[in-house]
């Protein structure tokens, strides 16, 4: 079985590619922060996490996500190779999304992005008590009513 759930902060906004053709396919790529759980000498660390999303999900990301924004994904690793310039062969791994969601209310993001401008650092974890409105119901961003990827 080939199956990961991530958690972390976008490390920029995503890169977001059309593929050619009478049906163009939207690609979009990204890097997630995801914060490691024990921390060596007391400080905080992270792994990169390139991830690639197609069609819908893309499309999704290319509109809300943006660099900061904590997010949750599941798919499944995918490694590969190509022979570069230089003609020197490079191995790629990546997460192939297949679900994707935000992880935190636009309140808490804003907050975030508020308080972490441009920092090319990993993002630690914020609590956020904030994220859930009264009802428990984590709150959804302006906006996304009008066009939800589960039409």
């Amino acid at each position: 079985m080939n199956k990961v759930i991530l958690m972390g902060r976008l490390t920029r906004d995503p890169e977001v590619r059309y593929s050619a053709g009478e049906n163009a396919l939207a690609i979009a790529r990204y890097t997630l922060a995801v914060d490691r759980r024990f921390r060596r000498d007391g400080e905080a660390s992270a792994d990169f996490i390139s991830c690639v999303s197609f069609g819908r999900t893309a499309e999704f990301a290319e509109k809300y996500f943006r660099q900061g924004l904590k997010i949750a994904v599941t798919g499944r690793i995918q490694t590969g190779s190509y022979t570069n310039r230089d003609g020197q062969k490079v191995y790629t791994t990546e997460v192939v999304v297949e679900e994707q969601e935000f992880a935190e209310s636009k309140s808490a993001s804003d907050t975030y992005a508020a308080s972490h401008p441009q920092s090319s650092a990993p993002a630690p974890s914020m609590p956020t008590p904030s994220a859930a409105s009264a009802d428990g119901f984590m709150n959804i961003p302006d906006g996304i009513d009008e066009e939800l990827p589960f039409n």
